[in-house]
């Protein structure tokens, strides 16, 4: 955990972004790090899990992290909570809370609210335009030789 907190306030020095840290252990052994990267380079995606999952994935050569542990300086927000779920370690470990977060300025709490709303009444509503290539797709998809389970 030491690590994790340590690549947030190196970040913070840095002026990478906000203070976030996090860490991808495999076999007891830090495979990457990722500090909070999103107003330095304009990417609201670059969270510090994000980018230990995008770094421990190239490191390792694969999308799935099944035998690894994550170790979060605070609690992921949903946005980063989804990304963990779909690389699959085994375990997540964090400091903070997502309330100390919302105390500093970090409040995702109304995005949880989001989620228990229907798609279209959202405070971004989204909305379905039907196109009957989309769907086509998945059926390309699901006959596909090169296809990959994920």
């Amino acid at each position: 955990m030491k690590a994790a907190v340590s690549a947030a306030a190196e970040g913070l020095r840095l002026g990478k972004g906000g203070p976030f840290g996090a860490i991808v252990v495999k076999d007891g052994k830090i495979i990457a790090t990722g500090c909070n990267h999103v107003t330095s380079t304009n990417d609201p995606t670059a969270h510090a899990e994000v980018m230990a999952i995008r770094e421990a994935c190239r490191v390792l050569g694969t999308y799935q992290l099944t035998d690894c542990e994550i170790y979060t300086s605070c609690e992921p927000c949903p946005m980063c909570l989804g990304a963990i779920y779909w690389a699959r370690p085994k375990k997540v470990y964090f400091a903070s809370t997502r309330h100390d977060a919302a105390a500093a300025g970090f409040d995702d709490s109304f995005i949880y609210d989001e989620l228990n709303v229907d798609a279209d009444k959202r405070t971004i509503p989204l909305i379905r335009l039907e196109e009957e290539d989309a769907a086509a797709l998945f059926k390309l998809w699901n006959s596909s030789d090169s296809k990959k389970e994920y």
